[in-house]
């Protein structure tokens, strides 16, 4: 984000987005700041480790609806709005990558679980980010929670996410909705392409969603 403020703004007003997740925002307090357009960043900071820290933009007409936002860790944010009559909790994630230790990988998960248990069931709850695995488009035996509209084959590190959603009762929500391929991957290093950024919800709510893009710029 360092540097990408009044970028970002252009591509959330030219997508109509009005809560963006964003990961790597590389600044080390913890505070909001305008980036342009009318679009406000919540952030909480990296640590001295060199982690890169999350956050939460939104459009101007939503600041009003923010009655709580908790910067859990240098990996998670939170925010609760009440929009449209509804209580909206929204978590911003980045989850260690795979060259970070077990604990590392345990302390995430465990910090991700006791945020959606303290989070009443009445409540709406989307959780987006960067979750370092690959589902890919096999689903067999999790038809509930991933609908296998993914990109390529699953790779060893996201039994840990899959894992996690099933334990919670939540759905990857964009692999529910069938897109065209620019629309899955969100990752490229040469040519090799994969799709690690994900929105996941509640599976009592998946009648509610009517489609679920990831965008990748």
């Amino acid at each position: 984000m360092t540097g990408h403020g009044k970028e970002v703004a252009d591509m959330i007003e030219r997508r109509e987005i009005q809560i963006l997740c964003v990961q790597e925002t590389r600044w080390k307090r913890n505070k909001a700041k305008e980036i342009g357009g009318g679009y406000k960043l919540f952030y909480g900071g990296c640590s001295e480790r060199g982690r890169s820290g999350a956050g939460i933009i939104l459009t101007g007409n939503l600041m009003s609806c923010v009655f709580e936002v908790e910067r859990i860790n240098d990996r998670m944010m939170r925010m609760k709005l009440e929009w449209d009559g509804e209580i909206l909790n929204v978590i911003s994630v980045y989850a260690p990558q795979t060259g970070s230790t077990e604990e590392e990988k345990d302390d995430f998960w465990r910090q991700l679980n006791q945020e959606i248990i303290n989070i009443p069931n009445e409540e709406l709850l989307m959780v987006g980010g960067d979750l370092n695995g690959h589902v890919g488009r096999y689903r067999q035996g999790l038809e509930g929670i991933y609908r296998g509209w993914g990109l390529g084959d699953r790779n060893q590190y996201v039994e840990r996410v899959m894992d996690f959603v099933v334990a919670v009762n939540m759905a990857v929500i964009n692999t529910f909705f069938e897109n065209e391929p620019k629309y899955l991957t969100t990752h490229k290093s040469g040519v090799q392409e994969s799709q690690i950024d994900f929105v996941l919800g509640r599976r009592v709510h998946l009648k509610e969603i009517s489609n679920c893009k990831i965008f990748s710029e």
